[in-house]
């Protein structure tokens, strides 16, 4: 399907001039061949791929993509953007004016419908590393309630050790950044490695040993060759190439 410009429905309307941009959208079933489908979208100057996207959606409803809160929130909105993986609410239209938008799926992922990816590997890892709060085997008031007191609490400062780490949002475009995912498929990954980082720092937490068995691994943080695509791609600034990097300086002692 290619529309004609006259059938170019606004994104993202306002006052604001507008102007047609080309937007293909990598088509798929899961037992298929991607296959492209081209659509004209008028754009404004605020315009962002996901708006793009639902014009595209006004003109085949049949197009399947993920989001929720449009404001780089959930994670949920992630797709390929000419060959760069990006949040597509946070991604404006503005810069591809002149190129064209050629939105696929998020690389190094199975792919569900569309753009639509399956998330259950990253979902399956940070089960693995077990990516939340493990308490002491006692509980709180043990004979180790560490450096605050009260169950839960803890310093400003014991939050600053991890809190560049928390502002992951799952979106999994560190993954289909990551070049090592090619070479070693069961690699573990910058996100699942990050997290269990986020949560090895946080002095409430007592799952560090737990979590060593997954993490000192060949697939784990010994498969990491440190190219910094996964940090370059983060949208929150999150560094998941130090948190691999630390995490193989600790276990070296």
């Amino acid at each position: 399907m290619s529309p004609r410009p006259d059938d170019a429905s606004v994104a993202g309307a306002d006052d604001a001039p507008s102007w047609d941009v080309r937007v293909t959208v990598v088509r798929q079933e899961p037992d298929g061949e991607p296959h492209e489908q081209e659509h004209v979208v008028a754009c404004t100057e605020r315009t962002t791929v996901l708006d793009a996207l639902d014009a595209v959606k006004e003109q085949d409803a049949s197009v399947t993509y993920r989001w929720s809160c449009r404001m780089g929130v959930c994670g949920s909105c992630g797709v390929m953007v000419n060959g760069r993986p990006v949040l597509a609410c946070e991604t404006p239209v503005l810069g591809y004016r002149a190129t064209g938008l050629t939105l696929a799926p998020l690389a190094r992922h199975a792919v569900l419908r569309d753009l639509v990816v399956d998330t259950d590997r990253l979902v399956g890892q940070l089960a693995d590393v077990r990516a939340w709060l493990v308490a002491a085997p006692d509980g709180p008031g043990s004979d180790e309630p560490g450096p605050t007191t009260g169950a839960g609490r803890q310093t400003p400062a014991e939050l600053n050790t991890y809190r560049g780490l928390a502002q992951c949002i799952d979106c999994m475009l560190c993954y289909a950044a990551c070049p090592q995912i090619d070479l070693l498929p069961d690699f573990l990954g910058p996100a699942a490695v990050a997290a269990a980082r986020r949560w090895d720092l946080d002095p409430r937490d007592h799952g560090d040993v737990l979590r060593r068995a997954v993490l000192d691994t060949e697939d784990g943080i010994w498969g990491c060759v440190q190219s910094g695509a996964c940090t370059r791609a983060c949208p929150k600034g999150v560094d998941p190439a130090k948190a691999l990097r630390d995490a193989q300086r600790e276990a070296m002692g």
